[in-house]
């Protein structure tokens, strides 16, 4: 049994024989046993020796722990810390499609819609015919309602002309759906060049970046959709996503695959205890 040699007010400092030490409690279980809060008004070292004082860190360092009987260390982070006011990226989703879309070919004609809304439902037909490309559908979740979803899509566009040595134009528009509402659209425009050594072909990259705010909170779908505004000639090809059925194989469904990056950035709080 372990014998106490010296007092000094009762309860809140014990000296042990065995060189333990309890502030705020009469039965330390460790060399110093502090119970209550802690004030420090200089440096705090570890590490140190009984002929070398211990290491105070750096600016910006923190602590970290190595395990039972081991000194904790100073450690840099290359993670900077978050404080509140400030936006965080949660999640981003990364997504990719080599199927892409060859419905609005020449089979299909342009629906002659010129102008979209946001809030246009998918499924209305008079607001165009919207074509998902189904490899680019995400789900997730928004937690906090002050918010800001990055939205970055590309594709490969390709079109063919009935005859190489005339100049051909389709008129389409790619957008983004959140639970099948028009959150961002973009029309564009690909056009064949009057050059017989192209076969009538042309490729283009289109793109589509947008940053919606404040997104309410819950379940997200998150889909992209094309459709097909006009043609100069209902016989040209066309595809979004991959190459036309007609290809001449300088391009293919990799090198026009389509790709939608979602980045979900949410406003750092902090909740008292």
């Amino acid at each position: 049994m372990k014998k106490i040699i010296f007092s000094c007010v009762v309860g809140l400092l014990s000296f042990y024989a065995n060189a333990q030490v309890g502030i705020g409690t009469p039965k330390p279980k460790s060399t110093l046993d502090v119970n209550g809060k802690t004030t420090l008004r200089k440096e705090l070292r570890v590490g140190g020796t009984s002929t070398q004082a211990g290491s105070a860190g750096l600016n910006g360092q923190v602590l970290v722990s190595q395990g039972e009987g081991l000194p904790p260390v100073w450690k840099s982070l290359n993670l900077s810390f978050m404080e509140e006011g400030q936006y965080k990226l949660i999640n981003s989703y990364l997504s990719s499609d080599q199927i892409g879309i060859i419905g609005l070919s020449n089979t299909a004609s342009g629906d002659n819609v010129s102008r979209n809304n946001v809030g246009d439902d998918i499924n209305d037909a008079s607001k165009g015919k919207w074509v998902k490309i189904d490899g680019l559908k995400n789900t997730f979740t928004i937690k906090n309602g002050k918010n800001r979803l990055t939205y970055q899509f590309q594709t490969g566009v390709e079109m063919k002309a009935p005859q190489s040595n005339v100049s051909e134009n389709v008129r389409f528009a790619c957008g983004v759906f959140r639970n099948n509402k028009l959150v961002a659209v973009r029309p564009d425009r690909v056009a064949s060049s009057n050059n017989s050594g192209k076969a009538g072909i042309q490729d283009y990259i289109f793109t589509l970046n947008y940053t919606e705010l404040n997104v309410p909170v819950g379940v997200q779908n998150l889909e992209i959709a094309c459709r097909k505004i006009s043609t100069s000639n209902s016989g040209s090809q066309f595809a979004i996503g991959r190459d036309v059925q007609s290809s001449n194989g300088a391009s293919n469904a990799f090198t026009l695959e389509s790709n939608m990056k979602i980045d979900v950035i949410e406003y750092v709080t902090y909740k008292s205890n």
